[in-house]
């Protein structure tokens, strides 16, 4: 489309509204008379009743320009005054707020917060400058009270109206959201989900302690980015808005926490350490950094899900199924690995290096097996490639898992080996407890994934 094409569609939308006005505004004319004049009186004989006309018909015809349009064209008549068109103009703007709440039933809470903060914009402001106006009337009063209106007298209390209302909220703006918080309230739950550690900078003097305060604070960092995953797998399947918008959130904090975190335990380096704290902050610090990839992943599997849900696309039947599989090797070695963070339990920690082992290998039949789908057109390119992002992420998770599992045998061990190392001895000489733990892996997830390549 041409830039005159667009610009001759533009004018002529213009041209055929006024043209409409027009036509609106001759017919009122013709049927103006004492029974047109005794309806609007009426309908607006109090303000109350003006306002209550004005939210109608804007929230019917969801516009208030367009209800505008029809008090400027009833203006024409003669009989829209000052008096009657005031509160009919406040009442448009609150009538603005009710297209928003169409939609609050299957929204977010932070979706339905929005909405609300709308409607209160407009309704709060519209009481404000309503009761404002007549208490200017009634003691002062107002020449052109009684006075008949025309297009550009209404046009312009409209958009002074808006104007006057934003001016109002303007330096206390927080009232409306603290309003909204109120109305959709969160849980305690979520309360606690979203606050932030407390990290107490007087507790250098104690290092311990300093010590177990910022492990604690990564404990509630790795809860964070376990639960961001297990909310974003689901969403390959079935998009669910409020829960992308509860991913977001908590992948900030996740951010969040990890400068917060790492500021606190790099200022707790200046201080006197022994060998053993010292060597514990370097970790701790690892640690962080591990956390905070795996909550990094979780968003970019929901990315993949959003991208999934833009295109209208969604994987077959036997994609979904490998994915719920997938889905529950990762759940198991999130909660091996937090618990044994949590708790410094090596010998859980000594269980995620074969199942991760397990995960790289589904990864990659997975990876073989959608692969041949593609071929024999099973599957379409854009579904194809989210999945395979989304085993590489997957692949990723484990990864970061099977890191930390590692770094705390290490640990325990007082070997001074790094991950990649250590995971080497791991898998070229195997204890008989690992390789318990990793054929109960596979029993449990490659059996089922080969049953279902049969």
């Amino acid at each position: 489309m041409t830039t005159f094409t667009i610009i001759l569609s533009l004018l002529s939308g213009v041209a055929l509204f006024l043209f409409g006005m027009s036509l609106m505004g001759d017919g009122l004319k013709k049927v103006a008379g004492n029974k047109l004049e005794l309806v609007l009186y009426k309908l607006t004989n109090t303000p109350l009743k003006g306002v209550l006309l004005g939210t109608a018909v804007t929230a019917i015809i969801q516009s208030s320009s367009a209800s505008v349009g029809i008090l400027q064209a009833l203006s024409s008549t003669g009989l829209v005054t000052f008096s009657s068109a005031i509160p009919i103009i406040l009442g448009a703007h609150i009538g603005t707020a009710f297209t928003p709440l169409l939609t609050i039933g299957g929204s977010s809470k932070d979706g339905k917060r929005a909405a609300l903060i709308h409607l209160y914009f407009n309704v709060i402001g519209s009481v404000i400058l309503l009761a404002l106006i007549y208490a200017v009337q009634f003691t002062i009063g107002i020449p052109m009270w009684g006075d008949v209106m025309n297009k550009s007298s209404i046009a312009n209390i409209h958009t002074l109206s808006s104007v006057c209302a934003m001016l109002l909220f303007l330096p206390c703006s927080g009232v409306l959201s603290r309003l909204a918080m109120l109305t959709v309230p969160s849980s305690v739950e979520e309360a606690q989900e979203l606050s932030m550690p407390v990290l107490d900078e007087r507790l250098y003097k104690s290092p311990a302690v300093a010590l177990q305060q910022a492990k604690n604070a990564v404990i509630k960092m790795s809860r964070r980015a376990a639960r961001n995953v297990g909310l974003a797998a689901p969403l390959l399947l079935k998009m669910d808005e409020e829960t992308v918008s509860a991913i977001k959130v908590r992948e900030n904090l996740i951010d969040r926490m990890e400068v917060e975190i790492t500021n606190y335990l790099i200022k707790l380096t200046d201080q006197e350490l022994g060998d053993d704290e010292s060597h514990a902050v370097t970790e701790l610090l690892n640690f962080v950094t591990e956390f905070e990839r795996i909550g990094d992943y979780a968003v970019n599997i929901m990315e993949k899900a959003e991208e999934l849900y833009d295109k209208e696309a969604s994987f077959s039947e036997s994609a979904k199924k490998e994915l719920q599989l997938l889905d529950a090797a990762l759940e198991r070695i999130l909660v091996l690995t937090d618990e044994a963070f949590e708790n410094d339990d090596v010998q859980k920690a000594a269980q995620v290096e074969p199942l991760e082992e397990i995960i790289d290998v589904m990864v990659e039949r997975l990876r073989d097996q959608h692969i041949l789908r593609l071929k024999d057109g099973i599957c379409s390119i854009d579904t194809g490639v989210v999945f395979l992002d989304v085993l590489n992420n997957a692949e990723r998770i484990s990864d970061h898992c099977s890191n930390i599992a590692v770094r705390m045998v290490g640990m325990e061990a007082g070997e001074d080996y790094d991950s990649h190392t250590l995971k080497s001895i791991m898998h070229h000489n195997p204890s008989k407890d690992y390789m318990l733990e990793y054929e109960q892996c596979r029993k449990e997830y490659l059996v089922p994934l080969e049953e279902m390549e049969a």
